[in-house]
């Protein structure tokens, strides 16, 4: 039986994972971020756009450039 805390847990590390994943694929295009995205819950894509601003601030910047609409596409 999942535990609040496990839950919490299994929700960061998938945060994580894709927020690591949206670095690597960046370079790929904005349309395969948003296609990475879109496969997530909208609580997910906001924990992966806070993960990124906290701890990959380089990447977040490079895709606010390239991307300044990205709030319009995680509703």
């Amino acid at each position: 039986m999942d535990t609040d805390e496990s839950l919490s847990n299994r929700w960061r590390q998938r945060v994580k994972y894709y927020a690591q994943l949206i670095a690597q694929k960046l370079e790929d295009g904005v349309e395969v971020v948003k296609e990475i995205l879109s496969t997530l819950t909208n609580d997910e894509r906001w924990g992966v756009m806070v993960e990124m601003e906290e701890n990959q601030p380089q990447i977040f910047c490079q895709l606010l450039a390239v991307a300044p609409d990205w709030v319009q596409w995680m509703g």
